[in-house]
């Protein structure tokens, strides 16, 4: 089978290796009739492999159904899969089938199926070893021919190991596993996605594309993405509206460098989709999406981060005082606007892009910021003000803003 070809079947963009082995193990493992497993992140597209598995199996020409077990209510799951009878439970007035009678013959992809309750697993896996099940109310054994292909986000031996999935289950799902790579690791592979969903998005609403230049590609696929394709996609087609206007005949494409495209971005932990931007929000420090406890957070970090570049800096001040034998040959160098070498040839000094006293001024201010804001959160109590800083209450007083000085 050509990949290539099978992509454009099933709509999948990419060129990584470990996507072209995922997709390769699902042609092999699709004419053997094995129950087979898909592990992979959420959003990486595991609906799709089961699909690729059942369309090239022998049960191409049977029903094909998708399960999704996280979204089953726990009190109705058996009846979900395996059916009920009439008067079996409250609100039964009719015998109802399941999803493994309806889909005799066929593929059942049961989708997050880590959620699935341990009565309902020891079920699962009688079906999977005989083709036997009862309905919910019912004595009478009914019998299918059903092929299972499962997928789950998480790791499922930590699972077994925790007491929440069945061990023998596991093992009889794990011995054909398919591994789908997450998007952070299919890096040459996003920009590629981001070019189809804007290509897409912008032909169905009449709107230019978005292409971007060398730098913010760079910026684009630097994001870990965690929510994978489905993120990406939301993603772009967000900032496809935001961004582009309708197409004319001088205008087909919009082209973004990374300052156009920053303010964007997903956080990290934050919105997993483009906000509006607020260039005067932005300039106070109130960037849209931003809580006070995260911009306290922040403050705080980069207050860390200064008294941990101030121990650095002293450190290296001390080691690098020169001996009192070369001090003199130093200073006459400097005053040429000349440094001595470690080898002891001339070399320029190099201007220091900001002076020190700059430095030290933004560096006091950032820190008399987050100072102020602390003190503000716990109503001007030092004491609570210096553990949430982690300092001394003493040095926190020796480091307080003018204004509270007099307090």
């Amino acid at each position: 089978m050509d990949i290539q070809a099978l992509k454009n079947k099933y709509d999948i963009i990419g060129n990584d290796p470990a996507l072209n082995e995922a997709l390769e193990t699902a042609v092999k493992f699709a004419p053997t009739g094995l129950s087979v497993l898909i592990q992979g992140e959420s959003g990486v597209g595991k609906e799709n492999f089961a699909r690729i598995i059942h369309q090239y199996s022998s049960r191409r020409n049977a029903p094909f159904f998708v399960v999704n077990c996280g979204a089953l209510a726990k009190e109705l799951v058996n009846s979900e899969l395996f059916g009920h009878v009439k008067g079996s439970f409250t609100g039964s007035t009719e015998t109802r089938k399941g999803y493994f009678e309806d889909a005799n013959g066929g593929t059942l992809f049961l989708d997050e199926i880590a959620e699935l309750p341990l009565e309902s697993q020891a079920l699962l896996l009688r079906v999977l070893q005989s083709g036997e099940f009862r309905k919910v109310g019912s004595n009478k054994i009914e019998h299918t021919d059903v092929r299972i292909v499962a997928a789950t986000n998480v790791q499922l031996y930590e699972a077994v190991k925790s007491g929440k999935f069945r061990e023998d289950l596991y093992f009889r799902l794990s011995a054909a596993q398919i591994r789908i790579p997450a998007l952070r690791d299919r890096k040459d592979d996003i920009y590629l996605l981001f070019r189809k969903f804007t290509s897409d998005f912008s032909e169905a609403n009449g709107m230019c594309k978005i292409s971007l230049r060398p730098d913010a590609i760079r910026l684009l696929t630097s994001y870990r993405w965690p929510g994978n394709i489905r993120q990406l996609m939301g993603f772009t087609q967000a900032l496809t509206a935001q961004v582009s206007v309708k197409v004319t005949p001088t205008v087909q494409r919009i082209e973004l460098d990374a300052s156009a495209l920053s303010p964007f971005m997903p956080l990290e932990q934050g919105e997993p989709i483009p906000v509006v931007f607020d260039a005067g929000a932005a300039s106070q420090g109130t960037a849209p999406g931003m809580s006070p406890e995260e911009r306290q957070a922040i403050y705080k970090a980069i207050f860390d981060l200064k008294q941990k570049v101030d121990a650095l800096e002293a450190r290296l001040e001390r080691r690098s005082l020169p001996a009192p034998s070369d001090l003199e040959a130093r200073q006459d160098a400097e005053w040429q606007g000349q440094d001595e070498g470690p080898s002891g040839r001339l070399v320029d000094i190099e201007p220091d892009e900001q002076p020190q006293e700059e430095r030290n001024l933004s560096w006091r201010h950032t820190e008399d910021d987050l100072i102020r804001k602390a003190l503000e959160k716990h109503h001007g109590n030092r004491k609570l003000a210096a553990e949430e800083l982690g300092m001394s209450e003493r040095t926190l007083y020796r480091k307080l803003p003018p204004e509270y000085r007099k307090k």
